[in-house]
């Protein structure tokens, strides 16, 4: 990697071509957003010194790997630039589209995993390549960009926050009015990477991600080495207070004889001698602890990346899709300077890029219907970071027309999601919900920016994986979507409380609040235990249920108990804990793999005394206690009655996503069927060997155990072999079918079944009526 004009070679395992990768990758950022600023400010010749230079940057990096078809690209790009600074030609809108593909060619030569797989490409697309230099060395057509189509690459990355491709669809002959899309940074922002080679100024080396690991291990175990000192001064301290006692009671004796006066002269001495121990261990333990925090703190730090570094082709996305659609966006990047966690802003990337999408496609009006609104024609979009109460908020907010909630009630009910009459008396935030279903679009049709109802799904998947949620607000004056995230994964600040007298820990991010509330508080209706906190009725549900924990003799005799309340969508779930014994900030260590998917705990931690503390899983906790709440009591004790006095068909429903999970349970029961349900297929067999079921119903794709593994797991076992089983699955293709029926289902169908009669009629040829 080139720092400073110099090689770093002290590089350990990275081969050239990683180093390449790095590079292209850095260089690429900056031709992207620095030439969507140049379209906007063709003026300004400066702005073109940081582009040839990474142009030129990439030329030599492919060079050293004799990587030709790359080289004469960026070469030709530099030369185009060089006349774009001298004046020869204008940055003009079909030679800036020209110079993007061209940086998007270079930057897919980065998603191969090999030297030799990155020549065969560049081999097998030479035709089009040499094609698009030939086009830049070539005076600009005016309003049509060169037709050049590049094939992607064969292995490329994760989606990422653009969704422009290596290859890019031509330009139309006739093209409409291009959208206006500016991008502003605000005064406290740093300039952006258009106008430097780098926001950094101290140089920087490539660390693998597992050294890094090692390291933030290694120094979080430091950290409570030195903190277990503080144990060792009390120790001393209470031994300095013995001696202390031990000199009184000499004295008091008042003995003659000649010794006494030695036995009073030996004291004295060891009591100096441990003030001094006393004093050495104090004095280590404030130093070990100093150069302990500071040395974690680095390696924390060292984790962490600017935002921005996530937001580095939002332009060329806002560009581009604005473009498609014939609107005018102006986009706003605030906090692009805030550290992140480097791997949350590496799942953030494609979140950003689907609600950037979402927002110009769904929410901005165009410029027409804009002004007749009294708006200006330019829309704004504006994405946001910034550090609030322990987490990170990250927030795409435009202008636009608001959700349209008539629309959204209506696609609802059509989709047979729920009734009409139920839908009609949801608030916003139960509304809101809805659009986070898989497969659920308000779009009128589908189209190569939306409508296939995958985007807010995977913006809803990203914020839970990492222990964070998502929050929508919308108005006449546009749409918010608010992501709740942790800072890093790293270090964690947790509620530390007691259940059954353990001690467990909560990620803080994750808790609404925590209240102390009085045992004649908690009122029982309709079997469900519940309680008033602020004035809002809440679900409460014993963690020690959860945990499956024997509550202690203390917490069943006490008189006042903590709640901690954790949001659940739309709804608020309260836990009962023994005690709320204070915050830490814990260093996060992973369960051991060879553990496997442990119910209901995330990860692990050691505290400054040393002792080992779990760190729960709230989604998991959550999941569970709504399956408690809809049932009213543990599945166990219903299933002991069911069995010795069941009169209705009994089954079960496994599905990982709530919405999805009610659909079918509230269909089951207006047919009369009884039904349980589970949150995946480790819960699912968990709930098979308690009650004896007629029927399973189960989805595919599902943490801890999917579904596939969970119906092979119920037909090697001799009591579930003739078990009725049904897949129900997005995946419509003809191997998902089959591979569902092979692994022992005894149907497979589509979440497009809810729409008709199938789903109930196939349940009904396999166990008859519900009575």
């Amino acid at each position: 990697m080139l720092i400073d004009g110099t090689l770093l070679m002290d590089l350990g395992g990275f081969s050239m071509f990683d180093l390449f990768q790095t590079e292209v990758q850095q260089h690429c950022a900056c031709l992207a957003d620095g030439l969507i600023a140049l379209e906007q400010n063709a003026s300004d010749p400066k702005m073109v010194e940081p582009l040839m230079r990474a142009a030129h940057s990439v030329k030599g990096a492919a060079r050293i790997i004799n990587l030709d078809g790359a080289i004469g690209l960026a070469h030709s790009m530099e030369e185009c630039l060089v006349r774009i600074q001298k004046g020869i030609e204008k940055p003009t809108g079909s030679r800036i589209d020209e110079l993007l593909r061209g940086s998007d060619i270079l930057r897919s030569l980065a998603d191969h995993k090999s030297e030799d797989e990155a020549r065969a490409w560049l081999e097998q697309e030479a035709g089009p390549i040499s094609a698009l230099a030939e086009a830049l060395n070539l005076p600009p057509k005016a309003g049509v960009s060169a037709a050049v189509v590049i094939a992607p690459a064969a292995t490329p990355v994760a989606p990422a926050a653009t969704p422009v491709a290596p290859a890019v669809t031509p330009a139309p002959a006739v093209t409409p009015a291009p959208a206006v899309v500016k991008v502003a940074t605000p005064p406290a922002a740093t300039p952006s990477a258009a106008s430097a080679p780098s926001a950094a100024s101290d140089a920087a080396v490539l660390v693998s991600s597992s050294s890094l690991e090692r390291l933030l291990q290694l120094s979080g175990e430091a950290l409570v080495e030195a903190r277990r000192l503080e144990s060792i001064r009390r120790t001393l301290t209470r031994a300095k207070i013995a001696q202390r006692q031990l000199t009184a009671a000499l004295d008091s004796l008042q003995v003659t004889g000649r010794h006494a006066g030695d036995a009073m002269t030996a004291v004295a001495t060891s009591r100096d001698a441990l003030d001094e121990a006393l004093h050495q261990v104090e004095d280590h333990l404030r130093r070990g602890e100093e150069l302990a925090s500071a040395l974690h703190n680095e390696a924390v730090s060292s984790r962490m990346r600017p935002f921005g570094d996530a937001c580095g082709g939002l332009a060329r996305s806002v560009r581009d899709v604005a473009r498609t659609l014939g609107k005018e966006v102006r986009l706003i990047i605030a906090g692009e300077q805030v550290p992140v966690d480097r791997e949350i802003l590496r799942q953030l990337e494609a979140p950003l890029g689907h609600l950037v999408r979402n927002a110009i496609d769904h929410g901005i009006e165009s410029p027409d219907e804009r002004v007749a609104a009294g708006k200006t024609r330019q829309a704004s979009l504006r994405v946001e970071a910034r550090h609030h109460a322990g987490s990170l908020i990250v927030e795409v907010r435009e202008d636009g027309r608001g959700i349209d909630r008539t629309n959204l009630r209506a696609r609802i009910v059509s989709k047979k999601l729920s009734e009409a009459s139920i839908v009609e008396t949801l608030g916003d935030a139960e509304l809101f919900d809805f659009l986070f279903l898989p497969g659920f679009s308000t779009a009128a049709a589908v189209t190569d920016i939306s409508g296939r109802g995958v985007g807010l799904d995977v913006v809803q998947s990203m914020a839970h994986s990492v222990g964070g949620s998502i929050e929508v607000r919308s108005s006449p004056a546009g749409t918010s979507f608010a992501m709740r995230l942790p800072v890093t994964l790293s270090v964690v600040r947790a509620a530390v409380i007691s259940i059954a007298g353990e001690t467990y820990a909560l990620a803080l991010a994750r808790l609404e609040r925590i209240d102390r509330i009085a045992r004649s508080e908690l009122k029982t209706v309709e079997g469900r235990l519940t309680t008033v906190i602020r004035g809002e009725i809440v679900g409460l549900v014993h963690a020690t249920e959860i945990l499956q924990l024997k509550a202690s003799t203390q917490s069943e005799s006490a008189d006042e108990l903590a709640i901690v309340s954790v949001l659940a969508g739309s709804r608020t779930v309260g836990f009962v804990v023994d005690s709320f014994l204070g915050e830490e900030d814990l260093v996060v260590r992973r369960m051991d793999a060879r553990l496997g998917d442990v119910a209901h705990v995330d990860a692990a931690s050691i505290r400054e005394n040393g002792d080992l503390l779990l760190i729960l899983d709230a989604d998991d906790l959550v999941q569970s206690a709504l399956q408690l709440l809809e049932q009213g009591k543990l599945r166990g004790d219903e299933g002991r009655s069911a069995i010795s006095k069941r009169k209705q068909r009994r089954v079960l429903v496994v599905e990982d996503s709530i919405t999805v999970r009610e659909v079918e349970r509230q269909m089951l029961l207006r047919a009369g069927y009884a039904v349980d349900t589970a949150v995946d297929g480790m819960d699912g067999w968990n709930a098979v060997q308690k009650v004896k079921y007629d029927l399973v119903v189960s989805d595919v794709d599902m943490p801890r155990m999917n579904g596939i593994e969970f119906v092979r797991k119920m037909r090697a076992d001799r009591r579930y072999e003739t078990l009725p089983v049904v897949i129900v699955s997005y995946k419509d293709r003809e191997e998902d079918r089959i591979a569902g029926l092979e692994a022992g289902a005894s149907a497979y169908l589509t979440k497009g079944s809810f729409q008709d009669q199938s789903f109930l009629q196939t349940i009904a040829d396999l166990i008859g009526a519900a009575v």
